[in-house]
This record gives structure tokens, sequence and C-alpha cells, in this order.
């Protein structure tokens, strides 16, 4: 399974799980990305076999619901939706 990264400030470890057409997971990376932040993301609906099935897995690691998009920070913090304050807040 292989993330693309984005280059930025690194404030923590960030790893975006998100869907190619979701309005919302555009909105998480253009924020991240307003933010100056490096981050790391993967679109999952984009991905097949063995390589989607890993990323789900990990995925629901952190969000048991598989929804998207699913922010994990710092592997503690975990942002499900888009939710601009807890981001910002959680990336101060």
């Amino acid at each position: 399974m292989k993330f693309e990264h984005v280059n930025g400030t690194e404030k923590a470890k960030i790893l975006l799980f998100a869907l190619s057409t979701c309005g919302w997971c555009k909105k998480t990376r253009e924020l991240l990305e307003e933010l100056g932040v490096a981050y790391d993301y993967i679109y999952v609906d984009l991905l097949q076999g063995d390589e989607r099935e890993e990323a789900l897995r990990e995925l629901r690691k952190w969000n048991p619901s598989l929804s998207f998009p699913t922010l994990a920070i710092d592997e503690g913090d975990v942002i499900v939706g888009f939710d601009a304050i807890s981001i910002k807040s959680a990336l101060r």
C-alpha cells in the first residue's frame, strides 16, 4: 500500500484515507495544504485487489465504520469527516 506524500512542515505523522470522488476528502486535503503541513494520503477507491484490502484493513484500525475522509494524526488522534476546527486544533 503506497501513500502519496505532500511536502510541508512536519507537525505530526498525518495519514489521510480518502476517496478520489469525495468532496469532503478534497476539502480536507485543501485545508491541510492551506495549513502547510506535510501529510500522506491514499485514495482507497483507486486501489485494487490485495492493495485495496490492505488499505481497508489499515483504515478499519482507525475508523471501524470505514467512512471518508479519515485523518489519523500521530497514531493516536483520529478525525472522521471534514471538521476544520478539530483538524486545526490537532495540528497547532
